[in-house]
């Protein structure tokens, strides 16, 4: 495995770092200060997409995207170090049309829409036009074990209808969000894994009603991660999206780059942290030295440098496996970055808050929002406590294929 930036990604790297630096990072603060004053969306974001297209860089996320659509098609190795940068500004990833959970819901279209839903959904969303939500989660069901679902999707004639409550779904508050993916039961007598199925929901439809906009850790998001009923929702059969009975593997297919795409965006967020925890540990003056000179000071840097290390080298594996042998080959890697990354984001973050003091818990930092998501992605795509039931499945069952005449360590037993 050979994870060295090739001259193409290091060019694209550099290129998107300049173009953070230049366009993005100075208008942090008027981001901040137009959400707060309820702009959303925000009045330069339609300039700066055009801008990022125009420059090359546009749906950088999509490795099978074809000649004739818009943006540079890169591995999934190839995108993590461009996905890093994108993660030091929260709303940086919308920029460059690569962000949550529009992504993995163009990986869904990509692979499986019919040539109408594509044309209907996937193209605007390729262009920029529109956003999207994934509806999956419920208030009602432990929703980390997606066959709880309860959410119904009957068929009438030559109609669906949809009945059922789903929560913290992410983007459905953008004004600009048009489509929902849902995933919901079309048959309750099926095997387990062949119940649910996908449909397209136009957010217009009769019966869709937004309940509220979640606050996580009483952060209120602009994009929404909110509640919404469904109730007698009608959309045509040429909505389904592959065929009944398909919305579990749908899902699985559609989750795993974008782990990937989550955990570098996290490691790029920790990185920030980092280098703002250094400015201020060599800036700060306590009890006659620099925060620096302090020896706990000093081992958070060393650990936080030692964690973000070995986080990103996993991540880049990672990716590399779903290039060379596919996510499903690659499913233990990828709940074990879940599982891992979003602690190394929340543990780095809380130093560097530690080290600003009273400060790292204001908006004066990005460190208490950064802090904020972190915390939420030990939930997002799966709590860790899923992720890791899994990790040991897997790791029991390989063992055993490995050592099935017993373990020759051990001594027998008299």
């Amino acid at each position: 495995m050979d994870f060295a930036f090739s001259p193409k990604v290091d060019a694209l790297r550099t290129q998107l770092r300049t173009f953070m630096d230049t366009h993005i990072v100075p208008r942090i603060h008027q981001w901040h200060e137009e959400v707060n004053a309820r702009k959303y969306p925000v009045s330069f974001m339609e300039a700066l997409k055009d801008k990022a297209r125009s420059e090359g860089l546009w749906n950088l996320f999509l490795p099978h995207l074809r000649d004739d659509e818009p943006g540079t098609r890169l591995t999934n190795l190839e995108y993590a170090p461009l996905a890093e940068i994108m993660g030091r500004v929260s709303w940086a990833s919308e920029v460059f049309n690569c962000n949550a959970p529009d992504t993995g819901n163009m990986e869904l279209l990509h692979m499986f829409a019919t040539p109408a839903q594509r044309k209907q959904w996937l193209e605007p969303l390729l262009d920029g036009k529109i956003r999207s939500a994934f509806a999956m989660t419920e208030p009602a069901v432990a929703s980390s074990d997606a066959t709880n679902i309860t959410t119904s999707i009957r068929r009438e004639g030559n109609d669906y209808v949809i009945d059922g409550r789903k929560w913290f779904i992410t983007n459905a508050a953008h004004p600009n969000c048009q489509l929902f993916i849902l995933m919901g039961k079309t048959d309750v007598d099926a095997p387990t894994h062949r119940q649910q199925s996908m449909i397209l929901v136009p957010r217009d439809t009769p019966g869709v009603t937004i309940v509220r906009n979640i606050p996580v850790l009483n952060h209120v998001a602009p994009e929404g991660h909110c509640e919404i009923e469904f109730n007698g929702v009608r959309v045509p059969r040429e909505n389904l999206l592959g065929e009944e009975g398909s919305g579990f593997a749908l899902a699985q297919a559609r989750l795993g780059p974008g782990r990937i795409h989550h955990c570098m965006r996290s490691i790029g967020a920790a990185e920030l942290a980092l280098e703002l925890m250094i400015e201020r540990a060599q800036s700060r003056t306590a009890f006659g030295k620099t925060l620096l000179e302090h020896g706990t000071v000093a081992e958070w840097i060393a650990k936080s440098r030692i964690e973000i290390d070995q986080a990103r080298l996993f991540v880049l594996k990672t990716a590399w496996m779903i290039d060379n042998v596919g996510a499903k080959d690659a499913r233990k890697e990828i709940s074990m970055i879940k599982a891992l990354v979003p602690g190394v984001h929340t543990a780095v973050c809380d130093r560097a808050m530690q080290a600003f003091g009273a400060m790292g818990l204001t908006p004066d930092t990005p460190l208490a929002d950064s802090w904020t998501w972190g915390r939420a992605l030990r939930f997002a795509d799966g709590p860790d406590e899923v992720h890791l039931q899994s990790i040991a499945r897997m790791e029991v069952k390989a063992q055993r294929r490995e050592n099935e005449g017993g373990n020759p360590y051990l001594k027998p037993s008299v």
